[in-house]
């Protein structure tokens, strides 16, 4: 399971013209499930998401979590993440997990950060053609892979 974590000043997804999920200071988190993952990618990825220090404490340093803070999330389904790019300019998306896989992951890291954060978590729409708006703090971009745990 890969992600990108976005520290954000604010952050919406809009489906269809639709407005589905905003928060303002916050994580926007991008969430891409591969054919290999299981639910202990969940488990390792919801603690190491919702105890990074990536926001500033009163001396301005990273010091504090989200959960520290008590900032919001919105968590967008992004199989884009699992893009092999070795061979030719196309990119390949076999190790992608499938929908009846990739969506049981993704509702249990969701309904997991909820209970971890004690607040509701925003979402997009699974498989949904999505439109991603963010105003990216730092910028602050953190990208972590589950199968690298070094």
């Amino acid at each position: 399971m890969k992600l990108v974590i976005q520290r954000c000043l604010e952050a919406s997804v809009k489906v269809d013209g639709e407005h589905v999920s905003s928060i303002e200071k916050g994580l926007l988190i991008l969430l891409g499930v591969s054919v290999e993952d299981a639910q202990e990618d969940v488990d390792w990825l919801v603690n190491k998401v919702a105890h990074m220090r990536i926001f500033n404490d009163e001396s301005g340093v990273m010091n504090k979590s989200i959960l520290d803070c008590g900032f919001p999330a919105i968590v967008v389904s992004q199989f884009t993440l699992q893009a092999s790019t070795k061979k030719g300019h196309r990119p390949s998306y076999i190790k992608a997990a499938k929908a009846e896989q990739a969506i049981p992951l993704y509702e249990s890291f969701v309904s997991q950060l909820e209970l971890v954060l004690n607040q509701e978590v925003g979402t997009g729409v699974f498989g949904g053609d999505m439109k991603v708006s963010l105003i990216n703090d730092g910028p602050v971009t953190i990208v972590i892979d589950s199968k690298v745990r070094v």
